[in-house]
């Protein structure tokens, strides 16, 4: 029978009826105007009821990916920095609201079990996922398994410490991965250039208006050769290039698949951290490693919740 999938975002919840394939059935999607828990219980099940009518199918369960750190037995939201909570029971509450029951799991993990079964994972047992979107995720698949850990936060890439006592994270923390490349993140830290007046380039680019500037910006005013922005940008990517060198040599994956915003639209990002993997990576490790980019796009989250359900 088939079950559904939600994408929740700090801007969107996404519904979908998904098959036992990974077929998306039918999707909805419906706007999170109220962050407050208990409205945004109202709008998921409000995507979910719109696209279980458009489907015309029964489902079983319910499998929800959401960007934060959730406990793995209770489906508790420590912490969400999108949405601004903290020790939610998420799933406890969708439970309650849609009559059956509802797995929760982080947004990274989600997109790992989707990519493992119907994107670029299939046919691998042993697979890291890493997506640098607005914020850094990974997850990880071992002998076809997701890794979660004892608390179900393991494959945390972007809450590596790469500067203690270092920037602001949006986790509560300091000198996280995240902070320094993470698309959110990057934009703070081209904005805070600009207001700096040093750099000539930028304010080219944008003509002095800061809400213009996406990492797409940074990575061009670096490749024009602007001294500050080329730091900034060359910082972000050998911080994300080490940490995913240092991945793969200790989980030693078969394929390693890379995905997200910032990956995808800013190829010389992308390009120094498949140099690293090749550069800092070990030897034995590397050898039989096959890199790929996602497949399923903004659905690997949404298939692979649904599919976690079984």
């Amino acid at each position: 029978m088939p079950t559904l999938g939600i994408d929740l975002g700090g801007t969107f919840a996404r519904a979908a009826v998904v098959d036992g394939k990974g077929e998306i059935l039918a999707s909805a999607k419906v706007a999170v105007q109220d962050r407050k828990p208990q409205g945004v219980v109202e709008t998921i099940a409000q995507a979910a009821e719109e696209a279980v009518k458009q489907s015309g199918v029964k489902v079983d369960g319910c499998g929800v990916g959401a960007a934060g750190q959730i406990h793995k037995d209770t489906g508790v939201i420590s912490v969400a920095p999108n949405l601004g909570w903290r020790d939610v029971p998420l799933a406890a509450m969708l439970t309650k609201r849609l009559g059956f029951d509802v797995k929760v799991v982080n947004d990274l993990s989600a997109a790992a079990w989707g990519e493992l079964h119907a994107g670029a994972g299939r046919g691998a047992h042993d697979i890291l996922v890493v997506f640098v979107g607005s914020g850094v995720g990974s997850a990880i698949i071992a002998d076809g398994r997701l890794v979660q850990g004892g608390g179900g936060v393991a494959g945390e890439l972007g809450h590596i410490k790469v500067v203690p006592g270092g920037r602001l994270c949006g986790c509560g923390e300091h000198g996280c991965l995240e902070a320094y490349a993470g698309g959110h993140n990057l934009i703070a830290q081209t904005k805070e250039l600009l207001a700096s007046g040093g750099s000539p380039v930028l304010e080219q680019l944008t003509n002095g208006d800061p809400y213009t500037i996406t990492p797409v910006t940074l990575e061009t005013a670096a490749e024009a050769g602007d001294a500050k922005a080329r730091e900034i940008h060359a910082r972000a990517a050998q911080f994300l290039a080490v940490a995913v060198a240092n991945y793969v040599t200790v989980l030693n994956p078969s394929r390693l698949v890379l995905g997200g915003g910032v990956l995808t639209h800013c190829p010389g990002i992308k390009r120094l951290v498949l140099d690293g993997v090749q550069q800092w990576a070990s030897r034995v490790s590397r050898e039989g490693l096959l890199i790929a980019d996602a497949e399923l796009g903004d659905d690997s989250g949404i298939i692979g919740a649904a599919l976690l359900v079984k």
